[in-house]
This record gives structure tokens, C-alpha cells and sequence, in this order.
């Protein structure tokens, strides 16, 4: 959606809230002998076989003293190392910037598969921890696997980008007012010049096609002729990208949480106010049967007012919450991507997170003051102040990929026309982003032009990357499978949501290479 899990990163990763570790790395590779036959494809040709022939000198992922993740990578049998790619593909002799990754390697040798790549999502969200986590999802099959996870280019443990953002996303609300616009207006315009004057010379090269770029190349250098794929939310966008980049180059892929390229873009929020405002209202249902403990309302209906009612006093003033020195004044573009942020994940730990939040915006409307967990205190830190975590790699990644419309009014007029129908959420998927003043990508989008036998799996109520999405990527690749979880209210399901029904069909599909042999569907369970 500030959070450091994996599960928390994924679950908030198109709602701006993917983060990365603040740490860098340092180049660790040096010439090697080459790949097995057919790694290098294209490579030989374009001046970059160096960068698919490097020799990756494995080792402890620990950078520092205080790097806890490292310790626990180590203390988890994984291995880290740092992949050398040309900033610029089209100059090979260039500029180069350093990929972290780390690997778990197969422990199940006689039977193994081969390697498989991970992505988080975000954009900008950081991969080099999850090997472990992955292989406990993965069950009886991880054994059989390199799992290899990836800090993608600027990217945490990767060579880093950071703007030096006074806020940690972009997402905001334009308000209920022109000067809530205007104010975002300034904001947005105010990203894009800090992340030029940060470092304009890398930005034309953070792209998705780029990364996939460097995922070939972290397969060539691995000695993989075919690697496999799992990947999260924008994830998904990443391993379409690659698929129609790199044919013939990937094995077994799971795309969890689709967007489809036609939705994916600066205003890639544009068509989830449905699914939000259903996830709110389905949240609201579950906190009156809680009233003893938020204090929010005993109906659904009522706890949708209160909403309302905090909604509308950030309207009319900020409101100030927490407690010295943490107080933050929240106003009515910030109040709706707190609520927008809590509605992705329907399980209980979530809601009730939601439910603390909410009850102390309640008490900041009627001028009370109140300590704030720390959950919601990491979280005001980084998406209000920037804190904890570099700032400005999501929208490169999102500004790099599709040019946005540039003209300040048409998204007002945008925002107006959709009040009547999106009151709460339209504003926030309508608004102005960093994009409108950003420079036009270098490369065109990325479009489905070739099928590929991809595992797609979707929750029919995912309020980040829609169901239909899921079901448009789907009918652009004939020979894709499709696994729903129907009557879920969530985004990233496989190994986060402890639906078995997924987890087995996911993991069989791993096990054999073989995609069901028609779309399944798997159902909620109560609890």
C-alpha cells in the first residue's frame, strides 16, 4: 500500500504502496564462460552477450550491520549477488547499473525443474526476501526449484533511484474542491521536477520493457535456456511483457492479480471504483458486527455514514491526528486513500487495521486526540512524509511505460463527471498524476500480439487489478487458464490468502508444467 512483508507490498502494490528496501548495492559480477546452448538468443548479435556471459559471484545477501533482511536471508540458506545490464539497451558499451537478486537454490536435485523468477509488483516493488516465503507456498515442489527473487532496476538493493519525495506515493484524492485539484496540480507537477532534478539521465530508462530486458539477461547469466515466472498484481503486466518480448524463453507462468495492457497505463485505477466501493461497503458490514470495538456504527449503512461524516470534515479542515511528535493533518485528499488503501485484503488482521484507522480519524474529526499503532504510524510516515523507503522509482516505472494526457482540465473535468456516480473514489481514480508532466516514454506500449500458455488467477472481487481485467488478458492469450476465487474481496491470493483451492491448483501447475485443462473455479470459504 509503511509495511516490509511481501503479503502487505502486493496487497497495496497498485494503490502506490509497493516498497523497497533502502540499501545498495555494489557490483559483484565479473566475464564468464557462456551459457548453455540458446541462453544467449539474440544477445551474440546485439553487442550484449558480456551481459548474458557474466559469471555471478553468489555469496551473503547481508549489506550491513543493520541489515536484518540480509541475516535472515543467510540464515534462510539463500544467496545474493549483483547482475551487471547496460543502463541503455540500445548503447551495450554504455552506462551499466547492477540488478540485485538472490536465489534458493533446489535442494530436490535429481528432480529438478529449473529456476523461477519472482515479482512483487508495485511498480518498484522489491523481491530479493521473498525466496523463502515462495517456497513455503510452493509446497512439496519448491525443493525442485531455484527461487530466484529480483529488486527490478532502481529498486531497492538494485542500483537506486530516489527523488527525495516530501510524500510516498502519488495516489491522492483531488478532493471535493478546485483547490484540492490545484493543490494537487502543484503536488504532481512538484514529483516530476524533483525526480528530473534527482537524476533526469536514467529516468528515460526505467521502463517495464526494460526490466524485462533485464530478467532475460538474469536468465542467461543463471545458464537458464527457459525460466520460469511467478508474479504479483503489476507483476503480471511485467511477465505479459516479457512473454511477447522473449517467446520461447519462458516455461511455466503464473499471473496472479492480472491487469491487462490495455488497462495498464497512468490512470490504471480508472474503472476500480465498483469493485472499491463493494469492498467498502463489505468492510463496513463487518465492522458493525464489531461496533463494541470501533465504534463506527451497529449497521452497515451507519458505518458508511460515519465515513461520510469523516470524509466531510477533512473537507472542511484538515484533520490532525496522532500524538507528539508524530501528528499529521490528514485532509480530504488524503482521507480516501487511507480508506482505499484498507479495502484490498477482506481478511480479519486487515479489516481490523481499517477499523483502528478509521476509528481514530472518528476522533480526529471530533478534535480528540489519540496514540496510533504502529501500523498506521509507519504508514502516515511513508505515505505523508516520504520516510523510511526511497520515494519516485513507481511513477518512473508507470510515466516511462504510457504517456498520460497533459492537460490539467481534462482530469477536472474527469473528476466532476464522475462525482455523481463515484463519489468517494472516483476523485482518486480520475486525478492528476506525476505523468502529465513527465517526458513521453521512449519505447510505445507493450501489445498483446502472440498467445502464451500462462496460469491466470483472479478473486472476483479484487479492488486493484479487476476481475476484468484478469478475464481481458485472458481472452487476449487463447491458450491461458484462468483460476477464480469467487466471493473474494482481495488482491494476491496464491501463498497469501490461504485459500488451498488456489494454492493446489497453482502448485500442481508448477509441479507439471501441464495448465488445467479448462478454467477452474474455486469459492470462498467462510472464516
Amino acid at each position: 500500500m509503511s509495511t516490509v512483508s511481501p503479503a502487505a507490498r502486493r496487497a497495496g502494490a497498485l494503490g502506490g504502496l509497493a516498497l523497497a528496501a533502502c540499501l545498495t548495492a555494489s557490483p559483484a559480477v565479473a566475464a564468464g564462460t557462456p551459457a548453455p546452448g540458446g541462453s544467449l538468443g539474440h544477445a551474440a548479435v546485439t553487442g550484449l552477450d558480456r551481459y548474458y556471459r557474466q559469471h555471478l559471484g553468489w555469496g551473503s545477501c547481508v549489506k550491513g550491520p543493520d541489515d536484518t533482511t540480509g541475516r535472515d536471508l543467510d540464515k534462510a540458506g539463500v544467496q545474493c549477488a549483483d547482475v551487471i545490464v547496460p543502463l541503455d539497451y540500445a548503447d551495450p558499451r554504455g552506462r551499466t547499473i547492477t540488478i540485485a537478486v538472490s536465489r534458493l537454490k533446489a535442494t530436490d536435485t535429481r528432480h529438478r525443474i529449473g529456476a523461477i523468477l519472482l515479482n512483487n509488483g508495485g511498480p518498484g516493488g522489491a523481491a530479493v526476501e521473498s525466496p523463502p516465503h515462495v517456497r513455503d507456498a510452493m509446497k512439496e515442489v519448491g525443493p525442485r526449484y531455484d527461487i530466484v527473487g529480483f529488486d527490478p532496476r532502481f529498486v531497492g538493493r538494485s542500483t537506486p533511484l530516489n527523488c527525495g519525495l516530501p510524500v510516498g506515493t502519488t495516489w491522492f484524492s483531488a478532493g471535493g474542491s478546485r483547490a484540492g485539484f490545484d493543490g494537487q496540480v502543484a503536488l504532481q507537477k512538484g514529483v516530476a521536477d524533483k525526480c528530473r532534478a534527482a537524476d533526469a539521465s536514467v529516468l528515460p530508462h526505467i521502463s517495464t520493457r526494460n526490466t524485462a530486458r533485464d530478467m532475460d539477461v538474469i536468465r542467461g547469466a543463471l545458464g537458464e535456456r527457459k525460466i520460469s515466472y511467478l508474479g504479483y498484481s503489476y507483476g503480471t503486466y511485467l511477465g505479459t511483457v516479457y512473454t511477447q518480448m522473449f517467446p520461447g524463453r519462458y516455461d511455466r507462468v503464473v499471473l496472479d492479480g492480472a491487469v491487462a495492457p490495455g488497462d495498464y497505463g497512468p490512470l490504471l485505477l480508472r474503472g476500480t471504483e465498483r469493485e472499491n466501493e463493494q469492498a467498502l461497503s463489505d468492510w463496513a458490514a463487518w465492522a458493525a458486527g464489531r461496533n463494541d470495538a470501533y465504534g463506527l456504527g451497529r449497521t452497515r449503512s451507519e458505518v458508511l455514514a460515519t465515513v461520510d461524516r469523516v470524509v466531510a470534515a477533512s473537507a472542511r479542515g484538515p484533520l490532525s491526528i496522532g500524538t507528539a511528535p508524530d501528528v499529521f493533518r490528514i485532509d480530504d485528499t488524503q482521507v480516501p486513500l487511507l480508506l482505499f488503501m484498507g479495502i484490498a485484503d477482506d481478511t480479519d488482521t486487515a479489516r481490523a487495521l481499517l477499523g483502528e484507522q478509521v476509528s481514530a480519524l472518528v476522533k480526529a474529526a471530533g478534535g480528540q486526540s489519540a496514540p496510533l499503532s504502529p501500523e498506521f504510524l509507519g504508514t502516515l510516515r511513508f505515505l505523508l512524509r516520504g520516510q523510511d523507503a526511497p520515494t519516485g522509482v513507481q511513477a518512473a516505472v508507470i510515466c516511462g511505460d504510457v504517456a498520460a494526457p497533459r492537460d490539467p482540465e481534462r482530469y477536472w473535468r474527469d473528476i466532476e463527471n464522475s462525482r455523481a456516480a463515484h463519489p468517494l473514489f472516483g476523485p482518486v481514480s480520475n486525478n492528476i498524476g506525476p505523468c502529465a508532466f513527465w517526458d513521453r516514454p521512449r519505447e510505445e506500449p507493450t501489445r498483446v500480439r502472440r498467445d502464451a500458455p500462462v496460469l491466470i488467477v483472479a478473486a472476483t472481487g479484487d479492488p486493484r487489478t479487476t476481475y476484468r481485467s484478469s478475464v481481458a488478458l485472458h481472452e487476449q492469450l487463447p491458450s491461458s487458464r484462468l483460476l477464480t476465487l469467487e466471493g473474494a474481496n482481495r488482491h494476491a491470493l496464491y501463498g497469501e490468502y490461504g485459500a488451498a483451492c488456489v494454492d493446489n491448483e497453482v502448485n500442481s501447475c508448477l509441479a507439471t508444467g501441464n495448465l488445467p485443462n479448462r478454467d477452474r473455479t474455486c469459492v470462498k470459504r467462510p472464516g
